[in-house]
């Protein structure tokens, strides 16, 4: 072959390689616009939502107590706002609103105290007060367990989960003579409770939730 047939054949090649690269080119970008082959397009993961714990508002039927912590928030304040623990006395301290009663309030009637302390300082205070953690509201349980004393209520505990976060009952402990103090109106009442039959699955009316100040006597 002559050096000019070679340089002819060569040059055919070099053009059709660069339509066929054209074309190629041209066909992706013509998929990746009508998206007619989704399984080349590779999407960026989404973005994992925020952690966070649903704002819960509070309740104007519960009583603040000793010893629960609160959470109190005034708009535009971070200085003022804070975690804070109800002392034994039943008051709380904040910055420029000093002590304030708390305990035997409700969050709602506390914010507006705490508010109305706020505005020699502040114009038009918002303040929002939630109950972060019960620790007021107990029961006890005496006699015949293993741990004696007064309890934390928390998700509704019945007589039955008071005997076992009291560690159980004694080796001699009467277990079909326990019952429950509860004062109410005024009144003191007895409720009887027997650890045999509901153990059981038998008249489980007997295993009710307790309710704040509510004694158990493991005879």
């Amino acid at each position: 072959m002559t050096l000019n047939a070679r340089t002819f054949w060569a040059q055919g090649a070099a053009a059709i390689l660069v339509w066929v690269c054209v074309l190629g080119a041209a066909s992706v970008s013509a998929q990746d616009a009508s998206g007619a082959d989704p399984s080349h397009v590779k999407t960026a993961p989404a973005a994992p939502a925020a952690n966070l714990a649903p704002a819960k508002p509070h309740d104007n039927s519960f009583v603040i107590g000793n010893d629960d912590v609160l959470a109190i928030n005034v708009w535009k304040e971070p200085d003022i706002s804070r975690s804070i623990p109800v002392r034994s006395d039943g008051k709380i301290s904040l910055p420029l609103v000093g002590e304030v009663q708390a305990a035997g309030l409700t969050p709602l009637k506390l914010e507006t105290d705490i508010a109305l302390k706020l505005k020699n300082y502040i114009a038009e205070p918002e303040v929002t007060v939630m109950v972060q953690q019960v620790n007021s509201q107990k029961f006890n349980i005496l006699g015949q367990v293993a741990r004696p004393g007064s309890y934390v209520i928390a998700n509704s505990p019945t007589v039955l989960d008071a005997s076992a976060l009291a560690g159980g009952f004694r080796d001699f402990a009467k277990q079909k003579s326990i019952y429950v103090l509860r004062q109410g109106s005024g009144a003191e009442s007895r409720i009887k409770f027997n650890y045999k039959d509901v153990s059981q699955g038998k008249n489980m009316e007997q295993n009710i939730k307790l309710q704040p100040g509510d004694t158990i006597i493991v005879p």
